[in-house]
This record gives C-alpha cells, structure tokens and sequence, in this order.
C-alpha cells in the first residue's frame, strides 16, 4: 500500500490559505491596484483546484501522477502563505521607501504564484488521470485480509488474555432483561475487537433462534450491507431500496430472539439504518465492533446502549503472545534475546496486531540473532512503509488516518512533532493548534471549546489516546501508540509539515515549515524563513537566529536558557511563545513587538514581574508566569507574579495565573491592580496569590464581572492573613473549580449556589462551623478537599448528599474525631484520602455502606486507626473488605493493607 495523504494535506493547505485570503482582502490595507486584482486571481485559482482535489479524493486518485500534481499545489499553497506573511511583517515599516519596494515585490510574487497555479490547472486538464474502477485494489484485499484472518482461522492461536472480557461480554448477551440490547466494542484497529466478538458470538449465538455476522465494509452502500445481513439471516433479495429492505428485515427478525454482529462499523447512518429495521422482542442482542468511539457515543441515547472499550494486552499476556509467534517448539525466549524482546514488546504495546506481525516476521528468519532483531527493531519505520516486511500493519492502522477530514488531519499530524511516547498537555496542544490557525471559529464557542471538541474526536475515531485522566474524566495528557506514531512520523516528513530531528545528522527538508529538535545541540545557520513553528525538547543548545522572521510558534520549554533571547523582538508574527521551564528571569520590553502573541508561557521560569508593555499585546489570551517553589514554602507552593497596572487592557485573555494582589503599598498598588481586572470579561481561569484582606471585597466585584469564568483559585497573603470574600452577591454562573486557600472567618454564602461546581478545595480555612453543610447539595461535585480546614470534632455527611462525589480527601483535620456517613449518602464515592488526622482512631461510621469505593489511602494516621483496618485481627476489617485498593503511608513507608 502506498499510503496517500497529499489529497487531504493539500485541500487543508488550500482551504485554510483561502480562509486567510478573505480574512486579508476583508481589512484595510490600503492596497494597489495590481495586489488587490492579483488576490483576487489568487482565491479565483484557489477555490478552482480545491474542488479539483476534493472530486480527485472522492475517486480515490492516488497514482504518482495525480501526488506530484497534488503536491505542486500544496507548494503554492504555501508560497502564497509565504508572501502574505512578509507583507504582515514590513506593513509597520517605518521607512516609506522600503515600503514601496516590498509593495512592488509582493506585486511581482503574487503575479509569478498566479502564473504557476494556471500551469499547474492547466497539467491537471491536459494529462487527465485514470481512475481505477476496480474495488479490489492490492491495498484494499490485504486490509480485507488482515480483517478476517480472525473469522476463517480454526481454533486461534492468537488469542491470549481476553477470558475476562469475554466472560463479561457472554454473560451480558445470555443475561435476560426482556428487551433489545447494543454492545458497542471500542477501540483503536489492530486491538482484537473482532477477534473477542467472534470468541462471545461463537459461544452464544447457539442459544438465539438466528444469528448472522457481517462485515460493514467502508465501501458498501446502506442498502448494500442490509442485503448482506438478510443473506446471512437467509432471506436473500434482490431489492436495492433502502426502506423495502429495511421493512423485510424487520418482517423476517418479528418473534424471533436474534444475536447479530456488525463488524468494523465506519458510518452511523449504516448502523441507524439496521436499528430502525430491528424489532425491539425478547432478550435480542447487537455486537457492534468499531473503531469509531465517536460514534458509539453519539448513539448512547439510552440504557439499552453499553461500550466495551477493547484494552490492549497486559505486559504478562503481550510476552506470551509475542513468544509464541516469534519462537517455535515451546515458544520460550533464548536468553540472549530477552532485552531486545523487551523493547520491541514496548513499542507494540499491547497491540495484538503488531505483536503477531512483528512476531511472524522474526519467525521466519532463520537466523534469530541479537544482530538480526537488533536490525528489525532500529528499521521498524520503514519496514512498516509499503513493501515492508511490516507493511500489513501500517495498512490497517493507516485507514484511520486516511478516514479524516482534513482539519483533523492536520491536528493529528501534529502528534508527529513530539517524540514517541512523550505525554503531550492537553490544554497545551490545544493552544498549539490554535496558534497554527487549525481551529475555526465557531458561534458561540470559544476558540479553545472547539479545540477541545477537535481533540475529544480524534480520541474517540481510536487515533489519539488519552494517558492520565482528569478527576473530571478529561484527559490531562494524550499521545498516539508507538507504532502510529512510527507510521505518521515519515508522512509528516514527506508531506513536509514537520521536519524531526531526532539524531546526530539533523538533515532539513527543503524549505522546512515546521521544525522539531530532539537531538543535541543545534545550530540553524542556514536558510530557515520557511519555518513556521519551532521545537526543541530541552536537548542541549539550541541558538534561534534571525532567520526564524516568520515564526509563528516557538516551543523551546526545558533548554538552557538564562537569559530572553533578544532574537524574538525580530518575530513579530509570533502567536505561541513557550519558554517554560527554562531560568530566565525578566522580559524585555521589547515584547511590545509581538502584537500577535495569544499565548505567553513562563511556567515554572525565574520570572518574578510582567513589564508595562504587556498590555499592548491585545491578541494575549494565555498569560502563565509562576511556579511551584518546593523547597521553601510554608504555606503555598505557588509563587507568582506582579502585574502591571491597566492589565485590564488585555481585553482577549482567556487565563490569567497566578497574579501577586500585593505590593510595596498594601493599599494603593494591590487595589488599583484588582480592580482593573474587572475588564477582564473573556476570562476562563483566574488565579491570584497573596491577596491582603482589605482587597478582598474589590476582587468580589471585579470576578462578579466575569461571567465566563470557569476556574478560580484564590491564596491569602499568609497563613495568618483571612480571605475576606463575603462580598460577591453573583458568582459566575459557569464556575466548576473553586480554590481557596488561607483562613476564612465565615464559609462564603455565594458557594452554594454554584450548580456547575465540580471540584472545590478548601485548605488552612481553619473553619470554625461544619463546611460540609454548606457543600452537600452541590449536585455535580465530584471532587472536595478539606485540608486544615475544619476546627471542629465531627463531620456527618448526611443521607441522599453529595450524589456524584468520587473524591473526598481530608487531610489534617486534626480536632476531628468522628465521622459519620449516614445510609444512601455519597453513592458513587471511588477514592478516600486521609491523611494526618491524628485525632480519628476509627474507620468512618457507614464506610461499609459505600459500594463503590475503589481506594482507601491513608497517610500518616495513629497507630490505632490502621491496626483496626489489618486482615488478621483489626477489630473494623469487615467494614473495609469490599475495597480493592487499601494502603497506608507512615512517614514514606508502605503498608499495603488491601
């Protein structure tokens, strides 16, 4: 298979260079004659060969010829790009003359790129391209191949590891509950979907009156599936329309208890098609494997809905498999391939696909030398490209990546930019894409909305994974597997969106647009004015010259910075700028030049102050200067900033953290600087430390204005100093993470009326009345801390509260000595912390009643606390013995009590 991604690459490229064309010719640049007449040949040719690359997709062009004409066109995209972006760059030139000339010369560029896009259309129009009309392609049967090689296989040799789940899924199709059930099995291609389903349907399909499997090929038609499923039920037709078809099906399944499997379902409008023919009956089951969560979601409108999520292979059933395919007789390792088998099993990861293609090709060399598997596991990326050994992988994995429409596919190939198995931030990559230009507006959402909506659907098409989620069920970090990753790596190359280095030879692509360093020091010397973003992964030096003038994303988190460097007063196209974890300690005010800057990040620098002339970047919509200060911080961790007078001006920000509400003169400074951010009507996330007690009412006024906000975190000046926040009539109605750190004198009356609050913490509020009736009918609280929070003796959760609490964490609570948890209250509670309560020598009082609890963790406690838990003897194990996970930490000791 020679995997084609230019048709969508080059329509992306197209389709977002026609977006910004309009958005230029729409302002006021006072433009000649020639430009605006030559721009507007430009969107003319533009929209002619997007719609030429759109019908050559549609057909399925993917010959050579058709690529090198896609990818002339993707390089005037560019060009074009190129040329706007130089015209952005010198319209602020002070020099008129200097202005005229490059008026003159983007004239004469636009004139040439015009000329070129006509040859290009006009090559396209001479030298028409076959398209094939036959559907078996040498690509598609191998795919067709690889699909049902679970379905005509005896009794498998590949399967490992799925009795569990198999178990389950057996006795959720045997279990009678009288009425019509849908399993959606989940997950990314190559995991073994089909082959479970087909272990579950060949246990259970004796037990219905008729049974059938199909595959939902891609290339099949609605009408064409549902024929196909009647034959296999044994009710041919000739019919083709779709609503006779539908109505006979639902004719032949009436009375009938039924077990159907829709294999590989790519479209929901197939599988709504079949649902609306299926007579609801008696205990009739659905088996729907796909790789589309997205679409197994979108249909979860009921309880007769469940998903499956199809898990990759334990470490300990990933080696068995491996050893079996790779080694014959008794599929042991010889010693002296242990390791190398070690780290091949790492890049599969679980994947039963790779781990069986892989296996086979080591196999059947003769020579199973260290030398010889050494070879295939440093050549994996190109014996995954077509003619590879490993080719049948990158066939099956590929056809996600093909599936997607365009924008996806450039968020997607993004992943390619950072190193394998690098967890990569969520809120980061969004940001990211954002300053690339590859979200689109949408009305009523907010730029980072649609990005999030971007990249939930790349996870649930099984492209991108999540790897550590939120309490909130969000995922904190994401990556792509191993062996994706392999394959996209030499797409993004090729299709020149990112040029990796990623060892000692650091060859460039011609005209790179985007860069990634990921080997050592690195110097740029030659012509790199094509870049657009740049990378580096805190590997040795990397010197940014003035060559970068078109930069519009630089990550350079982690290097060994000291200073700012002064080259980026030169990059006034500039969007992202990351130079986080670095030890530079001030900004220049040359900062003012970067007029295009939405997001600043100097997370975890030595940057104590922001200058005045930040509030001149209007584009700003992230500002992160602080950082955690482990080593000496008594009371809060989180140090951060001073903020300049008027940053209200900054009217775009999204979030703002953490601002220093203090200064010299407690009074005058720290009031002017609060109220100012009363402007700040846009913002998404606040955070503010040191705040005297005598601001405390400004910044109840000045977040009141804020109705957007969705997370606030609050420190006071000092232990000593309380939060005096009493003053906020209307909260922001959207808020869902609350932090209050430091001492309150009264819990804040406006906190229960939060319904959207989903996590709140509480920490040194030294309260004196129970915080736990204010909090209770916080219906979607899922998270609630309490450190030194509470001065009080007893906690009572009361019956029917907190409904969809999962984490309760109490730490040093040191008065409380009693905890009640009263019948039906905290129903969903999973995790339960508590740490230094060194007055609590008792498990809670109703923790037993608690079904669903998940974790116990304890940190700290008396003696006394913990012995009453231990298998052997603890007078309160029987109340705990329902909770899988049990441990207790004293002073960094592990007990394991579970």
């Amino acid at each position: 298979m020679n995997p084609d991604p230019a048709g969508g690459m080059a329509q992306g490229a197209v389709s977002f260079l026609l977006q910004k064309l309009e958005a230029f010719a729409s302002r006021e640049w006072n433009l000649q004659e020639n430009i605006r007449n030559g721009i507007r040949d430009l969107q003319i040719e533009l929209r002619s060969m997007e719609a030429m690359i759109r019908n050559a997709d549609a057909k399925k062009d993917d010959d050579d010829q058709c690529n090198v004409w896609i990818q002339e066109v993707r390089t005037e995209a560019y060009a074009i790009e190129d040329v706007f972006d130089l015209f952005r760059l010198h319209q602020d030139q002070e020099s008129v003359l200097d202005h005229l000339k490059m008026r003159h010369s983007i004239s004469k560029l636009i004139q040439d790129i015009n000329t070129r896009l006509v040859i290009i259309k006009q090559t396209k129009t001479r030298y028409p391209i076959v398209v094939s009309t036959t559907p078996d392609s040498s690509e598609t049967n191998t795919y067709h191949n690889v699909r049902v090689a679970p379905l005509i296989r005896g009794k498998a040799k590949n399967i490992v590891g799925i009795d569990k789940p198999k178990r389950n899924l057996v006795f959720w199709a045997l279990e009678s509950n009288k009425k019509l059930k849908v399993m959606f099995m989940v997950g990314m291609a190559g995991l073994g979907k089909t082959t479970l389903a087909r272990s579950v349907y060949k246990e259970v399909k004796k037990s219905f009156d008729c049974h059938a499997w199909i595959i939902a090929s891609k290339s099949q038609t609605t009408p064409e599936t549902l024929q196909s499923l009647l034959k296999k039920l044994g009710c041919s037709t000739e019919e083709s329309d779709k609503v006779i078809l539908m109505q006979r099906l639902q004719n032949f399944l009436q009375h009938k208890r039924y077990v159907i499997v829709v294999d590989d379902l790519w479209v929901k409008d197939v599988w709504e098609s079949i649902r609306l023919a299926l007579p609801d009956g008696d205990d009739n089951r659905i088996i729907i494997t796909t790789r589309r969560g997205d679409i197994a979601n979108s249909c979860r409108d009921d309880d007769s809905i469940d998903i499956h999520k199809v898990q990759p292979l334990s470490p300990h059933w990933a080696k068995q498999l491996f050893y079996k395919k790779a080694f014959s007789g008794n599929g042991r390792c010889p010693p002296g391939l242990e390791e190398v088998s070690k780290s091949i099993l790492q890049i599969c990861d679980g994947l039963p696909l790779g781990i069986i293609e892989i296996g086979r090709v080591l196999r059947s060399n003769p020579s199973q030398t260290i030398y010889k598997w050494k070879k295939l596991h440093d050549s994996l990326e190109s014996e995954l490209r077509s003619g590879g050994a490993l080719s049948d992988i990158m066939i099956v994995l590929f056809v996600s990546y093909k599936d997607l429409p365009y924008h996806l596919k450039y968020c997607f190939l993004y992943m390619s930019i950072f190193p394998e198995n690098n967890p990569v931030k969520r809120r980061i990559l969004i940001r990211q894409w954002i300053a690339e230009g590859f979200v689109t507006a949408e009305r009523g959402k907010t730029l980072e909305e649609v990005g999030e909506e971007y990249l939930n659907e790349l996870i649930g098409r099984s492209l991108i994974k999540a790897n550590e989620m939120d309490f909130d069920e969000r995922p904190i970090t994401v990556g792509v597997h191993s062996l994706m990753h392999k394959i996209i790596l030499p797409v993004s190359q090729e299709e020149n969106f990112c040029t990796v280095c990623a060892g000692p030879e650091g060859n460039l692509a011609d005209k790179p647009r985007r860069l990634s360093i990921q080997t050592g020091n690195f110097d740029m010397s030659q012509d790199l004015t094509c870049v657009r973003t740049f990378f580096s992964f805190g590997i040795g030096n990397v010197k940014i010259g003035s060559n970068f003038k078109l930069l519009k994303v630089l990550d350079i988190q982690g290097t060994p910075l000291e200073e700012f460097p002064s080259v980026i007063k030169d990059l006034l196209l500039l969007r992202y700028l990351s130079l986080r974890n670095t030890n530079v300690r001030s900004i220049p005010k040359s900062l003012r030049n970067l007029r295009d800057l939405e997001t600043l990040d100097l997370k975890q620098t030595l940057v104590t102050k922001v200058p005045k002339v930040v509030r001149q970047l209007e584009k700003l919509r992230n500002l992160l200067v602080y950082r955690y200060k482990m080593e000496s911080a008594p009371f809060d961790i989180v140090q951060g900033f001073k903020a300049p007078e008027g940053i209200g001006a900054l009217k775009n920000l999204q979030k703002l953290s953490f601002v220093k509400a203090s200064g010299q003169h407690r009074m005058s400074r720290g009031h002017r600087m609060i109220q100012g951010l009363d402007n700040l009507t846009q913002l998404r996330k606040l955070g503010i430390v040191e705040l005297a007690k005598e601001h405390g009412a400004s910044l109840c006024l000045s977040i009141e204005k804020m109705p957007n906000l969705h997370s606030l975190s609050v420190t006071s000046l000092n232990k000593e100093e309380p939060l005096e926040l009493d003053a906020m009539t209307n909260p922001p109605p959207l808020l869902q993470r609350l932090y209050l750190k430091g001492p309150l004198e009264s819990f804040p009356r406006w906190v229960s009326s939060l319904h959207d609050l989903v996590r709140i913490r509480l920490k040194w509020s030294s309260l004196t009345e129970n915080p736990i009736a204010a909090l209770q009918n916080l219906l979607n609280l899922i998270e609630l801390q309490l450190l030194d929070a509470y001065t009080g003796t007893q906690l009572d959760f009361n019956s029917g509260k907190f409904p969809k609490l999962k984490i309760l964490d109490l730490q040093q609570l040191e008065q409380v000595s009693s905890i009640m948890m009263e019948k039906g209250t905290l129903p969903c509670l999973q995790k339960l912390i508590i740490s230094h309560c060194s007055n609590l020598v008792r498990i809670p009082r109703g923790i037993d009643k608690l079904i669903h609890l998940q974790m116990l963790l304890l940190y700290d406690m008396p003696e006394t606390f913990v012995t009453g838990l231990r298998k052997k003897g603890g007078q309160f194990r029987a109340l705990v013995d329902h909770i899988p996970c049990i441990r207790s930490f004293n002073e960094g000791q592990l007990e394991d009590l579970s």
